[in-house]
């Protein structure tokens, strides 16, 4: 294990592959919040060429995914860790797929998925049809492998090395698909389903090199983030969120750490970025405090 001694921020203004104005962005720019970590860090904002943009979407994600995997591999090649901020979960791929092109694709990468929701659907499980709810999926090798390859993912997760964390809404036919791998299912904090995190972390930092640790902003209560186009109710609480994040971060092993879907628009926005901006600060200084893998 070593230390956060530089942080590469790579800051996605597109929802999934469309280009959207990311409020967040700028309100985290204006609060200052990166420099929670106490480190150096640097802001680079991937641009999808609109030249190469395909009718078919997930053509799409995996092109903005390549370009989010380039700048995440010559992070992590540089010792820093990474932060993506703004963007949606199917900005996932380009995460996993960088961390693969750094350390190389044998390298024994796990995910902890903080999300109210699986995002584990397939084109056969989906109830809504939407791609943003299948990027864990396609991660583990279940659904557009031209995605997940485009993305520079050369090979999937297993889903041994999956955590998926408090996921309250699934669409049944997803949960039966859950259930059918070997996906953990943890929960953020006492009272909510799953197995017991800190259990269930421990046990996957010892069959992993490296965590990537990633945060959809409506794994917390709806009243924390009200203008969630997912918004869920019955949610675990900031503190809540921070202290599972913080074990996490305890085990030494996150290379990469991603906040996304945060909305600053619209009623409700000014608690949404400040729910942003608390996660993201909390983050950075539990990951400061407890180190990351080296290269």
């Amino acid at each position: 294990m070593g230390e956060l001694k530089e942080l590469q921020v790579v800051a996605v203004r597109y929802w999934g592959s469309r280009p959207s104005d990311e409020m967040e962005l700028d309100a985290y720019e204006k609060t200052g919040v990166y420099s929670a970590a106490e480190v150096p860090f640097e802001v680079v904002m991937p641009e999808f060429p609109e030249e190469k943009r395909s009718e078919e979407e997930a053509e799409n994600l995996g092109e903005i995914g390549s370009l989010i995997a380039e700048e995440v591999a010559a992070a992590r090649r540089e010792g820093k860790g990474v932060l993506m901020a703004g963007g949606n979960c199917a900005n996932t791929t380009g995460v996993v797929g960088g961390l693969q092109e750094a350390h190389g694709s044998g390298t024994r990468i796990g995910l902890v998925w903080f999300d109210a929701h699986g995002d584990f659907n397939t084109p056969g499980t989906t109830l809504s049809g939407m791609l943003g709810g299948m990027p864990v999926a396609v991660c583990a090798g279940l659904a557009f492998p031209g995605w997940r390859e485009g993305s520079r993912m050369a090979v999937p997760l297993p889903t041994e090395r999956i955590i998926l964390v408090d996921v309250r809404n699934l669409d049944p036919p997803e949960e039966q698909l859950i259930e059918a791998t070997d996906v953990t299912v943890a929960r953020v904090a006492p009272g909510f389903r799953g197995e017991d995190l800190a259990t269930a972390v421990a046990e996957l930092a010892e069959r992993c090199d490296l965590i990537y640790l990633h945060i959809d902003a409506d794994v917390l209560d709806g009243s924390l983030v009200p203008n969630h186009v997912t918004v869920e109710s019955n949610g675990p609480n900031m503190e809540q969120v921070q202290a599972a994040v913080d074990t996490v971060m305890a085990t030494g092993k996150v290379a990469a750490f991603a906040v996304v879907s945060v909305f600053g628009e619209g009623k409700g926005g000014e608690t949404s970025l400040a729910s942003g901006v608390e996660v993201i600060r909390g983050g950075l200084k539990s990951w400061r405090r407890h180190g990351m893998p080296g290269c």
